[in-house]
């Protein structure tokens, strides 16, 4: 009986050991493909690429609720997306978006 304990207990020990590896990376998906980073290059100050807010797709929905119809080009900066295009009526309009909450801030 005793023996048994001790062969669970290594088995048990050993399943924790071979588990370790496989949660000290992390899967990044972007632009350029599919890629693991240790944990360590996230502590190194990549973690703003983990942030959530509002993705690029969902910037130019809002600007298109906003009056704009053709994308010409999207900005990212630190805390906004600018989406500038043409509106309904063919003006030239840009629309400033916070990348964080989703808020409109401007639109010119």
């Amino acid at each position: 009986m005793r023996r048994a304990y001790w062969t669970y207990a290594i088995l048990a020990a050993t399943s924790i050991a071979a588990a370790t590896p496989a949660v000290s990376q992390t899967v990044r998906i972007g632009p350029d493909g599919i890629k693991l980073v240790p944990h360590e290059d996230m502590r190194r100050g990549e973690r703003h690429e983990m942030r959530q807010g509002v993705s690029e797709r969902e910037a130019i929905r809002i600007a298109k609720r906003q009056g704009l119809r053709d994308v010409d080009a999207v900005t990212k900066t630190r805390d906004t997306y600018r989406v500038a295009g043409i509106d309904r009526r063919g003006r030239d309009i840009r629309v400033d978006i916070d990348r964080d909450s989703g808020q409109v801030i401007r639109v010119r």
